[in-house]
């Protein structure tokens, strides 16, 4: 009876000893630097601090105010004459893209890699993105990789894999014989393909509901290749089924009526829209549907024939941007690399929006609080504030007089998480 007793004393004393074993409470980060670019008002603060509460942002300000409202325990991260910056956003990547390159890259991919494979390949471009301060990404479909950009998503929440914030669209949707690979034997009936291949109305609905089921985040349609493809009615039905579900869906698109029949549809986005003409743009304006240019990640010209036409290329694209901007169309950056060379250079996006005439805070703002807007994400990453996740980055110099540093970023923390430090004093 005695032993009996001893026990029962033992577990009602049990809560009390779990209780006092609880973990504490994640000790408070100020970090510190020379500036730290407001992006909303497009100003530096000088002499900045950050406070930070696990995840999340508590106070922004000069740092001599900050100081003395964070506890006295914080831990200090001082970057010293660094500028910081809110972590960056690509609207535009493909996240599992590591195509060889050359003609039959595609092809060679798709015959080559288990899908396995493929998820190794998308930890690494993750991690590297990450590392080059992109700390939340969109990926706008897996080239074939079937869900495992949603498998890498959930890993990397889960603190498996080391890399940004993910939305993903998984396999997108095109029209039958409008997507990658091309020139694959008839033969091979069931080669694998780029994206989901449909052909009419139900197929679209179906596939955009398998996506959906899957863990899609988002849906991307193929409104266009070399002609327009998806008719309004196919991507209404895609617009239809995300947005009920409170997904968006992006839309490639490089031809003038391909854009039209987009727009009309609905979707939320137009990728690269190089083919887009004004109507399209003050379409795209009275309905509210981002632009996120995505200058292709390509190998340099080798011929003077292929330099005339990247120069013309080029030209499009800033009469492009040029355009949406004097029209107020939102823009969203996105680098669209799908090859191993471009994978974790997201920042040269940036470069080349403001060399086509963007302005540098323009440009940062669409890799930041647009970026974040088209994600539906607003409340939560895009900017240094209150309430957001602590997600700072921080380069040597002034990015708005020289938007190339964003190339060279030094210090990375996402969500209170130190990712990278070259140099920061502790």
């Amino acid at each position: 009876m005695k032993i009996r007793a001893a026990v029962i004393a033992a577990i009602i004393c049990l809560p009390a000893f779990a209780q006092s074993t609880d973990p504490q409470p994640p000790m408070s980060i100020v970090v510190k630097a020379a500036k730290l670019l407001d992006v909303r008002k497009g100003a530096y603060v000088e002499n900045a601090a950050i406070w930070i509460d696990g995840e999340r942002i508590n106070e922004v300000g000069r740092a001599t105010d900050v100081l003395t409202h964070a506890p006295k325990n914080s831990r200090i991260i001082d970057l010293g004459h660094a500028t910081m910056l809110p972590g960056l956003i690509d609207c535009h990547t493909h996240i599992m893209g590591r195509i060889p390159e050359g003609d039959d890259g595609y092809v060679l991919n798709l015959a080559t890699k288990s899908q396995a494979f493929r998820a190794l390949e998308g930890a690494y471009n993750a991690r590297i993105t990450l590392q080059a301060g992109y700390v939340t990404i969109r990926d706008v479909e897996n080239e074939g990789s079937g869900y495992a950009d949603v498998a890498l998503r959930d890993a990397i929440k889960q603190g498996l894999a080391e890399g940004p914030r993910m939305q993903v669209a998984t396999r997108a949707i095109a029209a039958v014989g409008q997507y990658n690979p091309f020139g694959v034997s008839s033969d091979l009936a069931n080669f694998p393909t780029g994206a989901q291949m449909v052909s009419g109305v139900e197929e679209v609905r179906r596939a955009a509901r398998e996506q959906i089921g899957h863990g899609a985040d988002l849906i991307k349609v193929y409104a266009d290749w070399n002609h327009p493809t998806l008719t309004v009615d196919e991507v209404r039905v895609v617009v239809e089924e995300a947005h009920k579900q409170g997904l968006k869906v992006a839309a490639h698109a490089t031809t003038a009526e391909g854009i039209k029949n987009a727009v009309i549809a609905g979707v939320d986005s137009i990728e690269h829209g190089h083919g887009i003409d004004r109507a399209d743009l003050e379409l795209m304006k009275a309905k509210g549907t981002f632009l996120v240019p995505a200058e292709r990640h390509k190998n340099e010209p080798t011929t003077p024939e292929q330099q005339r036409g990247y120069d013309a290329f080029m030209q499009g694209i800033q009469q492009e941007i040029q355009m949406a901007m004097n029209l107020g169309v939102k823009i969203a950056s996105g680098f669209d690399a799908a090859e191993a060379s471009g994978q974790g250079k997201n920042a040269d996006e940036l470069a080349a929006l403001v060399r086509r005439g963007m302005p540098p805070l323009e440009a940062i703002r669409a890799a930041t609080l647009n970026a974040a807007e088209l994600m539906g994400w607003q409340d939560k990453v895009g900017s240094l504030e209150p309430g957001h996740f602590a997600d700072v980055i921080a380069v040597d110099g002034d990015p708005l007089k020289d938007i190339t540093i964003l190339q060279h970023v030094k210090f990375v923390m996402k969500g209170g998480t130190v990712i990278k430090d070259e140099g920061s004093h502790q």
